[in-house]
């Protein structure tokens, strides 16, 4: 962009720089040239500055827009070669100055030079960023496979399109959604997310889509629900393969029309969000199993992200551990050292079937139980609980209601049929008396009871609806 008000002047910097095969807008002032950055698509790469204009002094002009410097290359042309004028250019970011009359060559080549530095500092950055990153939008992790992760969310944050995020308990997927929103254009308004496991089926739609006031037993007021709270922004559905079939019919309607329809109400409403989701299950098993709408998976996967476990994140556990050591050390106004050889390496090698979340709790449970500052490999490993037992072959569903995967026996006592093998029962008796075992060891509590048993509280909550019918 010319910024010049003498049209000679800039009809003769245009033919010049449109004769090397550049693109070329002309303004006169210093207004138009603010109209013309806000309506471009994309920053100018180059714009050439006169220092007289009708409306502003040119040092003005850009002294008055801090950020445009790091949008686009300035360079200063006047007819006032002052050494002054020169300086304070170069203070407020202009890549170069010059006087007029400028000759030909000298536009031409201080073009070609600041096209040149564009492109040296595009590579440079490139560079850093596969030099690789420790932090990101609150991940931890500097290893190959993360890097892959944090470049995949910084290419699809600035889409509308809808991401399917993949990965075991405890990777981080929640965190990749609001990486994915905080980095996009609609981190001013709200991220709101829903756990579609840890809310009855029956509840579930409500709580995404709202209800009228009377529309059922309980709904005393009326209820906005998340789809319409996170208007603008983005709405996060965690486990979303444990959401009832019925009500996958209706999400997959909404995300065709944009239209919410809260329950108990014949008028939809027009909401903008941007839909991420997550699941810690295999969902093209789950479309084979017929336990999630085909038609549904392809619209919401339009973007798959999937996390890497722990154990595969080559070099990362010991970054991760020392992270977490500092700062909960802080939390807790304690001091300790840093994590011995002989620790990183134990930490090294265990698998963490829990990943992130396990290491952290891991940590969390060091800081608070040692006074510091020095950790020792043997109490280190005393307060690390041993690995849970191996799940107990051949324990599955016996319908597709009913799906408890990756069940750990931790009291073999309340469960004899298993443990010894010796008394007959059936597959549904046995999974009915580790359930309730496990609600039992943890007090009643059916949350802690199903992260005890790795499925999501809905599935135990369902089960027991089955077990009363």
């Amino acid at each position: 962009m010319i910024v010049e008000d003498a049209i000679s002047i800039a009809h003769t910097f245009a033919g010049i720089l449109e004769g090397a095969g550049h693109h070329v807008q002309m303004v006169e002032t210093g207004g138009a040239a603010d109209d013309a950055i806000a309506g471009a698509d994309q920053p100018f790469d180059i714009i050439l500055l006169d220092l007289q204009l009708p409306d502003y002094d040119g040092l003005e002009w850009l002294e008055d827009r801090p950020g445009l410097v790091e949008k686009s290359t300035i360079i200063v042309v006047t007819a006032d070669g002052s050494i002054n004028r020169a300086i304070t250019a170069m203070r407020l970011g202009a890549y170069d100055f010059l006087v007029k009359p400028v000759a030909p060559p000298r536009l031409l080549t201080t073009v070609r030079n600041a096209f040149e530095r564009q492109d040296l500092v595009e590579k440079v950055e490139t560079a850093q960023k596969l030099v690789g990153r420790d932090t990101f939008q609150g991940f931890i992790g500097k290893s190959p496979s993360m890097q892959v992760v944090y470049r995949a969310i910084e290419n699809v944050a600035r889409s509308a399109a809808t991401v399917f995020i993949t990965g075991e308990s405890g990777t981080g997927k929640e965190v990749a959604a609001e990486a994915i929103h905080n980095s996009g254009q609609r981190a001013r308004k709200r991220f709101v997310a829903i756990n579609c496991g840890a809310i009855p089926e029956n509840l579930l739609e409500s709580e995404i889509f709202g209800h009228v006031k009377g529309s059922f037993t309980g709904a005393v007021a009326d209820r906005k629900g998340a789809a319409r709270e996170a208007h603008g922004g983005t709405l996060f559905l965690d486990e979303i393969c444990e959401m009832d079939l019925a009500l996958q019919v209706k999400l997959l309607r909404f995300l065709q029309t944009g239209m919410v329809q809260p329950v108990g109400s014949n008028r939809p409403e027009a909401v903008d969000v941007r839909v991420l989701c997550a699941t810690n299950r295999n969902p093209a098993l789950e479309v084979a199993e017929g336990r999630f709408r085909e038609d549904l998976f392809y619209r919401l996967a339009v973007i798959p992200l999937e996390l890497p476990p722990l154990r595969e994140r080559e070099g990362d556990i010991g970054l991760i551990a020392q992270t977490f050591l500092d700062r909960f050390a802080a939390e807790e106004g304690k001091a300790f050292d840093q994590l011995a050889p002989d620790i990183l390496a134990s930490l090294q090698s265990r698998r963490w079937p829990g990943n992130v979340r396990e290491l952290q709790n891991t940590i969390r449970r060091i800081v608070v139980m040692n006074p510091g500052p020095v950790l020792e490999l043997e109490t280190f490993a005393r307060d690390i609980p041993a690995p849970p037992p191996a799940p107990v072959a051949g324990l599955a569903p016996h319908n597709s209601q009913s799906r408890v995967q990756h069940v750990q026996i931790t009291d073999y006592a309340s469960a004899p049929a298993i443990a010894n093998g010796n008394v007959p029962m059936t597959l549904a008796d046995a999974e009915r008396q580790i359930v309730e075992a496990a609600i039992e060891r943890a007090g009643g509590s059916i949350p802690k009871a199903a992260v005890e048993l790795d499925v999501s509280p809905s599935t135990i909550y369902r089960m027991r609806g089955r077990w009363n019918s």
